[in-house]
């Protein structure tokens, strides 16, 4: 199995942007402890970032032309908002998790509760931290035919 693992705006500043939110982990951390999950689960990924919710589209249509057998996406300040990546979303017809490192319902700010994004996306996996990717990866093994 192939997944793409898309992460959105300031997810590279994992570590530094409010620590008291998001943890002390980096960046750099998440990418080893995803490989470390994928190869537990014998399943090859391939990790992207990016803060520019264009790259973020254009990665959506890789992951069609490519092949992947599912996305797994952390698309951060873009869920809340960002009809362009659902109708992205809606286009590659592959399956497509959505992943949240805390759970946006508990935030503060109004505008978090929202997620355009759920309705477009086969699941999502939120409020554990890295935990949540590893449960999305879990569940694409599991659940999305290779």
């Amino acid at each position: 199995m192939h997944i793409l693992i898309i992460n959105g705006p300031n997810l590279n500043l994992l570590g530094s942007r409010e620590p008291s939110i998001y943890g002390n982990k980096s960046y750099k951390d998440l990418e080893k402890y995803l490989h470390e999950c994928a190869q537990s689960l014998a399943i090859t990924i391939e990790i992207h970032q990016s803060n520019l919710e264009g790259i973020i589209i254009d990665l959506l249509h890789y992951a069609k032309h490519k092949n992947f057998q599912a996305v797994i996406l952390n698309a951060a300040a873009y869920s809340h908002y960002s009809y362009a990546i659902y109708d992205a979303i809606k286009a590659i017809n592959l399956p497509v998790i959505n992943v949240h490192l805390t759970d946006p319902s508990n935030r503060s700010e109004a505008f978090r509760k929202v997620d355009v994004l759920k309705a477009a996306s086969l699941k999502t996996f939120k409020g554990e931290g890295f935990e949540s990717y590893k449960k999305a990866l879990i569940y694409c093994k599991k659940e999305v035919k290779a």
